[in-house]
């Protein structure tokens, strides 16, 4: 049953599962993921004492290491809620997150034992105890919710502690005065440690019982405010249980003046009975800041003699504002004439503070969703800038006459820049996947073209670790291999991300494969009118993946184990993207698999069929022929770019055209250059100085007399970016780094698509 129905049918219920051995689990594993953040504070802080102090190198191994112990251990976490929900073993999944808790704890005592043996910072153990004892207290504060794992973390920084201590008397010697000083503040610092968890632990199962309580209690109001309404005239004995509750009781007569309070009343308000009696309860206890329209719902239910319930705003006697949760039943008597008023009210003062609390924490989980994808937006542009210098200075490089180590050279450089340029879009992909913010884009297309090109293109990569790369295509019509000439079927779908798709499994097969060779078969077969039925298969005899590890390899940065890691490098992000794509599609993947024979991705999908014509042809990878240039010709191009190596790149991917080129360094110098030189063509970034490309395009857009093409040539990469510059007026958009054939075909594409006749 979902929380909220829970919350609303029985309140025990809820409780109790929240203070389960499985709610515990899932409050610990929640607890850990949201405050990672937080925790990483003292990572990072320690990380730069360590650098500042013993050395660049030592403070970045400290930060990894711990970055890496955090990881593994909320990555886990983050699922624990789907596991249990999935129906995996309580017991499996309890001993994974104590395993986990216990690598987080080892990775942290590796940072310790960096700093107490650190070249400056071993000087005093001061800097490593106190991280020592933070660490403790933040592993001692989960065991009410996950003994287990909080034991295992204060068990590592115990015997971390005594190891410390032993061999540095070993390596130095026996005790001096100064070893045990260190070692007795130690000692009261464990002392204190124990101290405040014990009370922490004790706080919590004080809280516990207290909150079973007042559940139990509040049942029973409950049950009491039923029967008020029920039994007319047993006001009286039930005044018996009002004077013992624990929530104020009032009895009003007819004009709703107070004839009797409990002792619960003068405990809450500070109001004695006989302070109360003949009062009204708005004159008595509300307060300048007390709501007019619950005054005015209150009284307007007393003068109709119907029930109220609602929340309130008093004052006590001492001037406190407290909120009050209250809930009047008039007692009616033979001849249906308001007797008594029953009015038992509940101070709700924490919970709505609760409240508060709450919902200040979900605006700050808000604000972070909204800080990351602003992080990522800046970094993607940060990172794409300089990465468009290196990625076309390379080509450009290796274009000009070099000596074959020369070539070595740039070529190393263009695919390293690629590489690393690869891993910067799987990350994006998956920040856009994990948002929901991909959207497909269906085209018709040739099923067996489109699963052709990923197959051709990795097989020089094949071929350099003498491996076979086999296309095997069965379609509706029939069977067909590479070099046959069949078509393959007319299908609907997104085709550039099914390409995607086939080259991370085909690479990952290539990369996991010493021997043999990697075979991708593709079936294709109608089942209804208007979809087929799509099979993809992707198989290798590379390593396998071992039973145990299979369900964890679609998982994001998951690897078969660390030394796969070690051995063939990556992410681990691609299989969590072609996953999440396929079921994006509404398809499936799965994975068969033996260790040391070979693995098998299976992708099934099914699409519609091709409505329209055929398709259009995949741009060539040369950029466009020399018609296509031809409308360049004579063109006038602005480059508004802040960045110079940016400018230069351009400079040189277009030099030899005859166009004319001139520059703009920032956002408002573009659009004065627009309106004064009226360009043909404007390549636009979107953030520049003093004003972004998109307000600059807005403000061209309106002022021009002549409408220049304007192109986005940015690092923002996502599909958001896109469509804000196509609505702020641009005609086409390209991402950096972008290559000198991507450049040519979108400039040639706009410019013929607004102005389709060549310049003479």
């Amino acid at each position: 049953m979902p929380n909220g129905i829970l919350a609303s049918c029985d309140p025990r219920a809820e409780f109790e599962a929240r203070n389960s051995k499985s709610g515990l689990m899932r409050r610990y594993a929640r607890g850990r993921v949201d405050n990672f953040g937080s925790r990483q504070i003292m990572t990072v802080a320690g990380g730069v004492f360590l650098w500042m102090m013993n050395g660049p190198l030592l403070g970045l191994i400290a930060m990894s290491i711990a970055l890496i112990g955090e990881a593994v251990d909320c990555l886990y976490l983050r699922s624990v809620a789907g596991r249990l929900e999935e129906g995996e073993a309580q017991k499996r999944v309890y001993a994974i997150s104590t395993a986990t808790a216990g690598f987080q704890a080892v990775t942290i005592a590796i940072c310790i034992c960096l700093s107490w043996f650190g070249p400056v910072s071993g000087a005093s153990p001061l800097f490593a105890i106190a991280f020592l004892t933070g660490a403790a207290i933040n592993g001692g504060l989960v065991l009410p919710y996950h003994r287990a794992a909080g034991t295992i973390r204060l068990s590592v920084y115990a015997v971390v502690a005594f190891a410390l201590f032993l061999l540095s008397g070993i390596l130095h010697g026996p005790p001096d005065t100064e070893f045990s000083m260190n070692a007795a503040g130690t000692l009261m610092l464990g002392f204190m440690v124990f101290s405040f968890i014990d009370y922490v632990v004790g706080g919590f199962q004080r809280h516990r019982v207290v909150t079973r309580d007042v559940i139990e209690k509040s049942a029973e109001l409950e049950q009491v405010n039923r029967a008020l309404a029920a039994r007319q005239k047993e006001a009286h004995r039930l005044s018996l249980v009002a004077r013992n509750a624990h929530d104020s009781v009032l009895l009003l007569d007819r004009t709703g003046r107070i004839t009797w309070v409990n002792e619960a009343f003068t405990r809450i308000t500070g109001y004695a009975l006989e302070e109360a009696v003949g009062q009204w309860p708005g004159d008595l206890l509300n307060a300048p800041e007390t709501d007019p329209k619950a005054i005015a719902a209150l009284n307007d239910s007393l003068a109709l003699g119907v029930p109220f319930r609602g929340e309130i705003l008093n004052r006590t006697k001492a001037g406190e504002l407290i909120w009050i949760e209250t809930n009047q039943v008039p007692v009616v008597d033979e001849a249906g004439h308001v007797d008594v008023i029953v009015a038992i009210e509940r101070d709700i003062t924490a919970a709505k503070r609760h409240q508060r609390e709450m919902i200040l924490a979900r605006q700050a989980a808000e604000e972070g969703a909204r800080a990351k994808s602003e992080f990522l937006a800046t970094m993607s542009h940060e990172i794409r800038t300089p990465m468009n210098g290196v990625v076309g200075m390379a080509d450009l490089l290796a274009e000009t006459g070099l000596s074959a180590d020369q070539r070595v050279y740039a070529d190393t450089i263009r695919s390293s820049a690629l590489a690393l340029l690869t891993i910067i879009n799987d990350v994006l992909d998956l920040s856009r996947l994990d948002a929901r913010r991909v959207k497909l884009d269906p085209v018709d297309f040739d099923l067996k073209s489109c699963m052709q090109e990923p197959v051709r293109l990795l097989r020089p990569q094949a071929r350099d670790k003498n491996l076979w790369l086999r296309f095997e295509y069965q379609g509706s019509g029939g069977q067909g291999s590479e070099g046959q000439e069949q078509g393959g079927a007319r299908l609907h779908g997104d085709d550039s991300r099914l390409r995607q798709i086939l080259i991370n499994l085909i690479g990952n097969a290539i990369k996991f494969t010493q021997t043999g060779g990697v075979t991708v078969r593709v079936r294709s077969r109608k089942v209804v009118a208007g979809a087929a039925d799509l099979r993809i298969e992707v198989a290798d005899t590379g390593i396998g993946i071992p039973e145990d590890k299979q369900d964890h390899i679609f998982e994001r940065f998951a690897q078969a184990d660390a030394s796969t890691t070690r051995q063939f490098g990556g992410t681990g992000l691609g299989l969590t993207i072609s996953r999440m794509l396929i079921e994006e599609m509404g398809g499936t993947i799965s994975l068969s698999s033996e260790p040391g024979r070979g693995s098998c991705f299976a992708v099934e999908l099914r699409l519609p069929r091709a409505q329209g014509a055929q398709g259009a042809a995949i741009a060539n990878a040369r950029g466009p022929d020399k018609s296509g240039l031809a409308l360049l010709v004579g063109k006038h191009v602005l480059v508004a770019e802040d960045a110079e190596v940016n400018r230069i790149l351009i400079s040189k991917y277009l030099k030899g055209l005859d166009l004319r080129l001139s520059y703009a360094h920032d956002g408002q110098q573009a659009i004065d250059q627009t309106l004064v030189e009226q360009p043909d063509i404007v390549l636009m970034d979107m953030s520049m100085p003093l004003l972004s490309g998109i307000e600059a395009t807005r403000r061209i857009r309106a002022e021009a007399k002549k409408q220049p093409v304007i192109i986005a040539l940015t690092a923002n990469a996502f599909d958001t970016d896109k469509a804000a510059c196509l609505e702020a007026g641009m005609n086409g958009f390209l991402t950096k780094p972008v290559r000198r054939a991507e450049l040519l075909s979108g400039m040639v594409a706009q410019v013929g698509r607004l102005h389709p006749e060549p310049a003479q």
